[in-house]
């Protein structure tokens, strides 16, 4: 059934490509704009220097340290705490992608990987304050409040988790091995590069593609068109808020569905993410289900700011 359903797929962009080369060459170009603008500036250099702190062990003198401060607020582990950080700083997929490369270097158990690729995969606080907020909805007084919505509800949802009965909770935080010596030289630095660019080419191709996915949505016949935004914004949230934002709808329903779009992440960054932890094996349907859990207490959150505070 998968099988079909992604030949079914494939064969809807490819016939669309053919019967709409003009859309279809804009919106890729979108995409790979958006790609090299502002992804590739941005996590390339992190995605880097992430590859040589964990395979030259750097890193874990760095955890330990911050670990001592926050091991009585944030449940995880040693370990954990890099992913956490680089998820709400950087943005995704950087918090999935590091997860996994600590699993499997087995720096981190497979139970935490498995619970924090997701709560620590965020959109960033640049893309959200400087064009969610500031290019497209000409707010940009809201960032403060719009960041403690939208990172709030998975930070609670990783505490509260952890009380919870397994599968869901007390996943084992210690290594499965006591942490690498530290050592560096160029040939951990050459493999870091080269991953570097293999994880910003591959997250490039995904944007590219659901970009395509996501000019079609918007050419729907008959659908209404703020319907239209919405599913764009499903399949890629930069096409879908860009649109939503121009849009004739009233600021609170823009900002609504902005905010709960962001909080998703659409389903280019489910594919991104896929990709980024086929080799740690983590949960796709897990990180699904606690991706829709936080949106929902996000869209609540936001709904009542609007509602009582604005």
């Amino acid at each position: 059934m998968k099988k079909i359903a992604y030949i079914l797929v494939l064969s809807i962009l490819v016939l669309y490509i053919l019967m709409y080369p003009g859309p279809a060459i804009a919106a890729a170009s979108r995409g790979l704009v958006l790609w090299y603008g502002q992804m590739l500036p941005t996590l390339l250099p992190f995605a880097i220097l992430s590859y040589i702190l964990i395979r030259s062990g750097i890193l874990h003198t760095f955890a330990l340290a911050c670990h001592r401060l926050v091991s009585h607020l944030l449940p995880v582990s040693a370990a954990g705490i890099y992913p956490l950080a680089a998820g709400f700083l950087f943005g995704f997929p950087m918090g999935s992608k590091i997860a996994s490369q600590l699993v499997e270097e087995g720096q981190m158990s497979y139970e935490e990987g498995n619970h924090l690729f997701s709560v620590c995969n965020n959109i960033s606080p640049v893309f959200i304050s400087g064009f969610i907020l500031n290019a497209s909805l000409g707010a940009p007084e809201l960032a403060p409040v719009t960041l403690a919505l939208l990172y709030l509800p998975p930070l609670l949802y990783l505490v509260l988790s952890a009380r919870l009965p397994a599968p869901y909770g007390h996943w084992a935080i210690a290594a499965k091995r006591p942490a690498p010596r530290s050592q560096i030289n160029f040939k951990i630095i050459d493999a870091g590069i080269m991953s570097g660019f293999e994880t910003l080419t591959r997250l490039g191709g995904y944007l590219m593609l659901f970009a395509i996915f996501s000019q079609m949505a918007k050419s729907i016949p008959g659908l209404p068109p703020s319907l239209q935004c919405i599913l764009a914004g499903l399949l890629e949230i930069t096409t879908g808020i860009d649109a939503i934002a121009a849009s004739a709808l009233p600021f609170s329903v823009k900002y609504l569905a902005a905010v709960a779009l962001t909080a998703f992440g659409g389903l280019s960054g489910l594919a991104q993410t896929a990709a980024m932890v086929k080799e740690a094996g983590f949960s796709m349907g897990s990180y699904l289900r606690e991706k829709v859990i936080c949106t929902l207490c996000t869209l609540a959150l936001a709904w009542g700011f609007l509602r009582f505070f604005r």
